[in-house]
């Protein structure tokens, strides 16, 4: 019996396997979060995977202690310029935008824009014009591309491998991508664009904003696509654009859920994912939970502006300081800039803090948030009523939909705040029980569904995997032309036959009426 038992032990461990190879695009900031814990997952499960990575990268480090292997390339920018650049980014989206004139703004956003371009194509070239590193790719045996569309060419080194490509992100602006690229169904009648700070319940005048929001956002879009179109294009040998390109994608991974998301339509091939780095809480650091503990029963506010923001102006961290030591709990900070001079007894600066352990622990009353939707997912997740500050990008419009909700309290303009701004905010959620129980509503639904985020992201991909892709799953909407799409062609045939038939028809009737006047003329001369 023991030799059947070891027999059969064998036969587990050396038996065929489904085990593929993932060649993952370069990400980096709160994207390689998301994408790092999905990695892990497949690695558990038997994939092998392979990071392509550049020299110049804030967040994606080579560790030994990383399971899956790195492919470096070169680019063109190094590693302080990237750094540079988003420190004059979050600056002028921040703390300068209120002191410039439109035209000043305009200039400030083509700059960025431009810098952004030549930043993605310095790293299609690294990849792409390698022919050493492309090779090698192309001996890879790769089984699917992972990418996180932040940065492009993706698709491109997908076509040149001839393997399907999988998409995980969060929303881009106006959905742009998805609808135009996608073809994601989104009626601007009840479907608000991204970062349009708009509900799906909106007034007529809403509608016209939210309208005219879509058309300028896809105006902007395929102006500022024009780089990429001409660079694909001569890379590949034929007429294509970036959006073609992007359209051949098999899944989207979207990271949103509808315990975030408004209704909407919906596509097949599209996943809604949310909160997929999300997990219970573990125990804090030992200094920590003392501090945690010694709150009593009134409990703890976690507070954090996200990794790229962690210093603010003196005058205005003073202003936090001195809004924070008016509440009766505990504060956890996360700060990097200079010790505010009105800071609290109650409150604690720390360079770091374990964000979702904070936010899963028992005495946690609110969470101070700039609104970035990893950090939303994590309060979600736990049940934490929040007060946002947003402060750039998505962080507006992410944190209107948790005010619609009723989960949030929302400062809209950090420059602008007064201390008693965020006393007021801090009481409304702790002391009011419609947010605790709004936002445990929200937990419970982001709970209640039939496979976790992660383990539905790491099936799609390997879906992905045993099936050669899954162009069963896209619509046959990216083959039709944008008058096809629309009908256009067919409304003008059905109006042309109508117009047709309706002058038949008159025509026919005047002549009958012609007909029987005329016998009636003639009947009368005879009489």
């Amino acid at each position: 019996m023991r030799l059947v038992v070891c027999f059969l032990s064998l036969l587990t461990v050396f038996g065929p396997g489904e085990c593929g190879n993932v060649l993952v695009w370069f990400s980096d900031g709160s994207h390689w979060i998301n994408l790092k814990i999905v990695l892990e997952t497949l690695i558990d499960r038997g994939h092998s995977v392979t990071v392509l990575v550049p020299d110049a990268s804030l967040f994606m480090k080579a560790k030994e202690s990383d399971r899956f292997s790195y492919q470096p390339f070169n680019a063109s920018m190094d590693e302080q310029e990237v750094r540079d650049f988003i420190e004059e980014f979050v600056y002028f989206s921040v703390y300068e935008t209120d002191q410039l004139n439109l035209l000043q703004i305009l200039m400030k956003v083509y700059k960025f824009v431009s810098i952004i371009q030549d930043m993605c194509i310095s790293y299609c070239d690294g990849i792409l014009k390698s022919s050493m590193l492309m090779d090698k790719l192309r001996n890879g045996k790769f089984d699917v591309v992972l990418s996180d569309p932040m940065y492009p060419c993706s698709d491109i080194v997908a076509e040149e491998l001839n393997v399907p490509l999988v998409y995980t992100f969060r929303l881009s602006i106006a959905n742009v991508l998805e609808r135009m690229c996608g073809q994601l169904p989104a009626p601007p009648s009840f479907v608000p664009g991204v970062i349009s700070k708009l509900t799906d319940k909106m007034s007529f005048t809403e509608r016209i904003i939210n309208m005219l929001f879509y058309l300028s956002q896809d105006f902007f879009a395929t102006i500022a696509w024009r780089k990429f179109d001409n660079y694909y294009t001569e890379y590949l040998g034929w007429p294509t654009s970036y959006c073609e390109m992007m359209g051949k994608a098999d899944i989207w991974l979207i990271r949103i859920y509808w315990d975030f998301e408004f209704p909407r339509p919906f596509l097949p091939n599209f996943k809604y994912v949310g909160g997929l780095h999300c997990s219970p809480a573990k125990p804090l650091p030992k200094d920590m939970e003392e501090f945690v503990q010694s709150s009593g029963d009134d409990g703890i506010v976690v507070f954090t502006l996200g990794s790229l923001v962690d210093k603010m102006p003196k005058e205005m961290s003073n202003k936090v300081a001195s809004a924070l030591a008016q509440i009766p709990q505990k504060v956890l900070w996360r700060y990097g800039g200079e010790k505010p001079d009105t800071l609290g007894e109650n409150t604690r600066i720390y360079k770091w803090i374990p964000q979702n352990d904070l936010l899963g622990h028992s005495k946690t009353r609110a969470f101070i948030t700039h609104g970035g939707t990893n950090s939303l997912y994590e309060a979600i997740y736990h049940g934490v009523p929040m007060v946002g500050i947003p402060l750039f990008a998505d962080q507006p419009d992410n944190l209107v939909h948790m005010k619609a909700k009723g989960a949030a309290v929302v400062i809209d303009n950090i420059k602008t705040m007064e201390p008693q701004d965020l006393v007021d905010g801090l009481n409304a959620v702790i002391n009011d029980p419609s947010y605790k129980e709004n936002v445990l509503h929200l937990s419970r639904i982001h709970h209640d569904r039939p496979v976790k985020p992660l383990d539905e992201s790491v099936f799609w991909i390997e879906f992905v995997m045993r099936n050669k892709g899954a162009k069963h799953l896209r619509v046959e909407a990216h083959n039709l032309t944008w008058y096809q799409y629309h009908c256009l062609d067919v409304f003008a045939f059905l109006i042309t036959v109508l117009t047709v038939v309706l002058y038949v028809f008159f025509k026919m009737c005047k002549l009958f009426i012609m007909r029987c006047c005329f016998r009636s003329k003639r009947k009368s001369k005879k009489e």
